[in-house]
């Protein structure tokens, strides 16, 4: 559920407000950024302790009882750290639609505000990874022209939700009429001033 990097295009002063009302994405998507999170710290730790039970244990330089002791500590602190900070980055990741096109923020240390007008859409992808398909969500890819950004995706949408915006997004493209305001999308995106337990 990785996020491609992405910088700000031509984004209108009035499109990143203070004030904007960006919707969050699915509380789904929450649960599948921390399975995703303690996956990978628990590859992390796998990795580490072999090489420590070799290098320390398996030669006489440490006790068995103490290698335990230092992977236990390390994987509170890697599970832990993995849990908190995927939350994190649900809380600080949000979209909206609008006359201007499909704005994204996102980033907790670097903030990542991007604008995609809705006149440079080329075409508009759905993807489903393993841990998408497991909670319901779905990765928005929208292909871009005239500008460094050859496309920019948006991971953890709800699957009714990413149908919907992509919808708007394409139909707009094609002159159809898509409407310029955020598309009626599911109610399992969370209101922007919603609280969620962690």
């Amino acid at each position: 559920m990785q996020s491609m990097p992405t910088a700000s295009v031509d984004a209108p002063r009035s499109a990143f407000a203070a004030d904007a009302r960006f919707e969050r994405l699915s509380p789904n998507a929450r649960r599948g950024m921390r399975v995703s999170a303690l996956v990978g710290s628990l590859l992390v730790l796998m990795v580490s302790a072999v090489p420590l039970f070799l290098l320390s244990v398996a030669r006489g330089e440490m006790a068995v009882a103490t290698w335990l002791s230092l992977e236990a500590a390390l994987a509170v602190l890697l599970l832990s750290s993995a849990w908190l900070l995927a939350g994190a980055r649900w809380r600080a990741t949000g979209w909206r639609l609008d006359e201007d096109g499909l704005a994204i923020r996102r980033g907790l240390l670097w903030r990542s505000e991007t604008l995609v007008p809705r006149s440079r859409v080329q075409h508009v992808d759905l993807g489903h990874g393993p841990i998408d398909r497991l909670f319901g969500l779905a990765t928005l890819k929208v292909h871009t022209a005239g500008t460094h950004l050859s496309s920019v995706t948006l991971a953890g949408m709800a699957q009714a939700d990413a149908e919907a915006l992509r919808d708007a997004l394409v139909l707009d493209e094609r002159g159809d009429g898509g409407q310029p305001a955020r598309p009626a999308v599911a109610s399992s995106a969370a209101a922007p001033g919603a609280r969620h337990g962690d």
